[in-house]
């Protein structure tokens, strides 16, 4: 019933093929325990620290420009965005700015490593491919969409999409459930008791699993196991491994995986039973079925099962002890 307009921005291509790029909007972000001294540099002043994710504008440069309260390094830091013309001078502001407080340009493959230890799992499939209430939604989305193109990947294999759906509260978002208003879907978390949900955890893998897998690559004539990319080992636009007990019986799901260098660590981002405490020892089932799908990401490999620490989100020591109170330190 809302009368409203979407524009979509096209991210870069990765591969631009020698054309130039040309978008609407760009976007930066400005992260870390020294952020806010950047910003307020940047801005020629004190400038208010708003609410998490609420906009503002700031200045840079002589330009206003758009602003987001983010903190993906736990600290208080901003997404911001102008225009793609003024793109460059603004980079350039932004680096000089922060030379003194030791700021640096993060790269592209190192720019999503940060959610392993801060807690956040960004890609669980979409709930929207079953049930009558969004069959118009389905119709809608057009063949070159995110839910249309997105793809599965992982050691959890079911025939029934809905096994795949996640709840607030196996995401960690649980605390932001209010029932003071109406909303799309209150009735379906009404009727869930968040005691019996799966839980959101870090699993640390085996130093010497680890080792294994990494010298599978190197042993043509023994076994050879998913190859394991750093700093992100994710293969599919949804990651879905089984989480095992003792016994094999599957208590989660491995949903972003990959390597912190900073803790000198593999690490999983996971859903799990709700009972399962803090330091057992589980294993991540690494690898699909079969010697792998055909999807062009993976290789032909076999399955080996990988011990995993419970441990907890976040898993930085750092972020745990010197994070603002928020969604991903609250218990």
């Amino acid at each position: 019933g809302y009368d409203c307009e979407i524009e979509l921005d096209d991210r870069s291509p990765m591969r631009p093929m020698g054309k130039p790029v040309t978008r609407k909007e760009w976007r930066f972000q400005i992260q870390g325990p020294n952020a806010w001294a950047v910003i307020e540099k940047l801005h020629g002043g004190p400038l208010e620290q708003l609410k998490f994710f609420n906009m503002s504008t700031m200045n840079i440069a002589g330009k206003t420009v758009r602003t987001l309260r983010h903190g993906m390094s736990g600290a208080p830091g901003l997404e911001i965005w102008g225009p793609y013309a003024e793109q460059e001078e603004i980079r350039a502001a932004i680096l000089e700015a922060g030379k003194e407080f030791g700021l640096i340009a993060c790269g592209s493959r190192a720019y999503p490593s940060n959610t392993l230890e801060s807690g956040w799992i960004p890609s669980p499939l979409p709930a929207i491919y079953t049930g009558e209430k969004l069959k118009g939604f389905r119709e809608w989305l057009g063949a070159d969409s995110y839910e249309a193109t997105g793809s599965i990947g992982g050691s959890f294999v079911s025939d029934n999409i809905e096994d795949y759906y996640l709840n607030p509260w196996e995401l960690g978002y649980g605390n932001f459930v209010k029932f003071d208003h109406e909303f799309h879907g209150r009735e379906a978390l009404e009727a869930l008791n968040p005691a019996d949900q799966r839980k959101k955890v870090t699993l640390a893998w085996h130093p010497e699993d680890m080792t294994k897998i990494v010298a599978s690559l190197f042993n043509p004539d023994g076994e050879q196991y998913k190859f394991f990319d750093t700093p992100l080992a994710n293969y599919a636009s949804s990651n879905y491994d089984r989480v095992v007990d003792a016994g094999g019986k599957t208590v989660g799901f491995s949903m972003f995986t990959g390597y912190s260098y900073n803790e000198k660590q593999a690490l999983s981002l996971a859903t799990i039973d709700p009972e399962i405490p803090v330091g057992t020892e589980l294993r991540v089932v690494w690898g699909e079925e079969n010697g792998g799908t055909r999807k062009t990401t993976v290789e032909p490999h076999k399955q080996i099962e990988v011990r995993a620490i419970v441990s907890p989100v976040p898993y930085s020591r750092v972020a745990r002890e010197a994070y603002a109170e928020g969604w991903r330190t609250a218990r």
